[in-house]
């Protein structure tokens, strides 16, 4: 172990002092007060562990099987926009390291890296986040290259009702390209490091969808273009559409609520996501691991519950097992967190 980064807290002192100021107030801000950042990792602090010492395993069994396949450990990598921009090349990087550990890595439909260079770097750990789209030829497109590249799981966001507006990212002018306003510029000249790289890789964009892009707009157009292609408000019609098209798993991500988490089990969903998308969608929104027991009862046992937002240790991942009721580690196929 690199004795630097012996926590990801302090993997995340190391990032600030390599990325520009845009890119880590990206990373790991949240909306409005940001107070869902700060719940978020409260309710991991207010779940206690009582320890059983004396019992007869030798050792813990970490992995688990989900969704038709074993991995080496309860968790895996969540996806995330805008990628290429926190660090160069950042989703091929993840994709081929969670390939190595055999843990599940998931590219979302704004990676800076496109489906098929994500695949073939993460293999079959390799799922594809889906923000569903207006114009159901593009979806159809999309979905049809990451059938042919491989993807076996389609996880569908759907807890992003509007477009957002994060203080952080306001205040900075963030865009994809970015802005090279002279704050933006005196950033990136005190990450060298950063800036050589992204010269090497190139500016970032939105792989996946540039194909759709018309090829005359210009950039700032490009990304009106791409904010107003997404269907952000996903109705059960739209669910029960994502269901028939997708003939691999499927997984909703963004459930907070009972309601919908029986509305996803009577559309088919192999599994579901319970996640407040980190803390920067809703700054009112509850704590996932609030809402876990509700929504258990309601699915029932079988069900796959996915669980996400502020896990930093084996510790959270724990608090998660055992608020969800998860007894031993062999009930672990019930839980994937990020």
């Amino acid at each position: 172990m690199d004795r630097r980064f012996s926590s990801i807290a302090a993997f995340e002192k190391g990032a600030k002092r390599r990325i520009p100021r845009f890119a880590a107030d990206y990373l790991f801000g949240g909306i409005g007060a940001e107070s869902c950042v700060l719940r978020n990792r409260e309710g991991f602090n207010r779940v206690l562990l009582r320890s059983e010492h004396l019992c007869s395993a030798d050792h813990p069994v970490c992995h688990t099987n989900l969704l038709g396949k074993r991995y080496d450990a309860p968790f895996g990598v969540a996806p995330i926009g805008l990628g290429g921009l926190i660090w160069p090349r950042a989703a091929e990087l993840m994709a081929t390291a969670a390939k190595n550990h055999n843990l599940p890595f998931l590219l979302s439909t704004f990676a800076t890296t496109d489906i098929e260079t994500a695949r073939a770097a993460g293999g079959d750990s390799t799922w594809f986040q889906l923000y569903p789209m207006i114009d159901t030829d593009m979806e159809d497109a999309v979905l049809e290259r990451a059938e042919k590249s491989g993807y076996e799981v389609l996880v569908v966001t759907v807890d992003i009702p509007t477009i957002t507006r994060r203080e952080r990212d306001a205040r900075n002018g963030l865009s994809v390209p970015p802005r090279f306003e002279l704050s933006t510029l005196l950033q990136i000249m005190a990450r060298p490091g950063w800036a050589l790289q992204t010269l090497v890789d190139g500016i970032p964009r939105f792989e996946t969808m540039m194909p759709y892009v018309p090829k005359e707009l210009s950039n700032e157009e490009q990304i009106k273009f791409l904010a107003g292609a997404i269907n952000a408000h996903v109705t059960p019609e739209k669910l029960a559409r994502l269901r028939s098209r997708w003939k691999g798993w499927l997984v909703i991500k963004g459930v907070l609520d009972t309601a919908d988490a029986r509305l996803c089990v009577d559309s088919g969903a192999d599994a579901i996501v319970v996640s407040n998308h980190g803390g920067r969608q809703l700054d009112a929104a509850p704590h996932a691991l609030d809402m876990l027991p509700m929504i258990r009862e309601v699915v029932g046992p079988d069900l796959p519950l996915i669980v996400d937002g502020g896990i930093r240790s084996g510790l959270d991942v724990a608090h998660s097992m055992v608020q969800v009721g998860c007894e031993q580690l062999s009930d672990l196929p019930e839980h994937l967190l990020d």
